[in-house]
């Protein structure tokens, strides 16, 4: 078995007492510079690690927040990820990142390994959307952030956009375009954003006079690519078919512009399409993508100011916040707008 060096060793190998190596990792100004550089060089020499559970142990509270997503492979998780760790390595933190893979069984394992590790607090976008798993997880006193979810039945702080409004402009800007049959393609229904995305493009329907019969629903399985691929597949076999398609993430409109590329229709000459969230590959797609922006980054951040707060030394003054923030179109080729990317008029860009 490997040897893992100790204090007890680095103190003997400076010459020093326990207390002062203690000193020098936690207090250096406490120590002499001649006393500090001997014992710095002792634990380069013994490549001496601080144990960080012995640490916490002692401070009573970690220095590990965990963030628990959907999907990894979703670049929209990968930007919330990272304004989340900025605001984390400023505070001397670091980030436990999970993927739930939108399982509730997997993000309850996960939860659980939190609890077992008491790690400072959790980021979490819920895959289990009855808050059974969270209602668990509250027996262990540790704080949580909703990102990119609300579950009214749980109390706690959460941060989230307003998916009814993105869902009202994206179909809003395409009824403008002269599109009247509309197609929907949403990843599962039992996802509140899904519903939420579904419910503003009804109502940019209404908005308009036409009937909610004008949308036409194709739910994936899943917000990914393939699922986006055969959720085209299908939409192709429709006579007539629809003008233009919404579809509830990137991943999803990704997919269908493959499936219509793939059957010589041509976007957006034929068919129309909007997607959502913006990620990075929208604008890098063979005909960029109009989707509605989600400011991810931010939403990361925001998050993780709010856990820190609640974790903090003044946490007896924190109070739960719901943040929500203003979804905003940002207008390409894929419904005929401007070769370079443009904000809707009054989306806020």
């Amino acid at each position: 078995m490997a040897h893992t060096v100790g204090i007890k060793e680095v103190a003997r190998q400076a010459g020093v007492s326990v207390g002062t190596v203690s000193n020098v990792i936690n207090r250096p100004h406490m120590v002499a510079e001649e006393t500090r550089e001997r014992v710095q060089a002792a634990i380069e020499e013994l490549g001496y690690v601080r144990s960080e559970s012995a640490r916490q142990l002692r401070a009573g509270q970690s220095r590990i927040i965990a963030l628990l997503v959907l999907d990894m492979t979703n670049p929209f998780f990968v930007d919330v990820a990272s304004g989340a760790e900025r605001v984390a390595r400023a505070s001397d933190l670091g980030v436990m990142l999970c993927n739930s893979a939108q399982s509730p069984s997997e993000e309850a394992d996960y939860l659980s390994l939190f609890a077992e590790q008491r790690v400072r607090g959790v980021l979490v976008t819920p895959a289990d959307m009855t808050g059974r798993n969270i209602t668990d997880f509250r027996r262990h006193q540790i704080p949580f952030v909703f990102v990119d979810r609300v579950l009214p039945s749980v109390e706690g702080c959460s941060v989230s956009v307003d998916d009814v409004e993105g869902g009202t402009l994206a179909v809003r800007h395409l009824i403008e375009q002269g599109h009247t049959a509309v197609a929907y393609v949403s990843g599962p229904m039992s996802l509140k954003q899904c519903r939420d995305r579904r419910e503003g493009a009804l109502a940019a329907l209404a908005e308009a006079g036409l009937e909610h019969q004008s949308l036409r629903q194709f739910e994936a399985g899943r917000l990914d690519v393939p699922s986006g691929r055969e959720a085209g597949a299908r939409l192709l076999e429709l006579s007539p078919r629809p003008t233009a398609v919404f579809c509830a993430n990137d991943l999803l409109a990704l997919g269908v512009l493959q499936a219509l590329f793939a059957a010589g229709v041509k976007v957006p000459g034929d068919i129309a399409l909007v997607g959502y969230d913006d990620i990075e590959f929208a604008a890098a797609a063979a005909v960029p993508l109009t989707s509605v922006r989600q400011p991810a980054v931010q939403m990361g951040r925001q998050a993780a100011e709010l856990l820190l707060e609640e974790t903090g030394e003044h946490s007896g003054r924190h109070r739960h916040q719901r943040i929500v923030f203003a979804p905003q179109l940002v207008v390409r080729e894929s419904t005929g707008g401007a070769r370079r990317g443009r904000a809707a008029p009054g989306s806020g860009l």
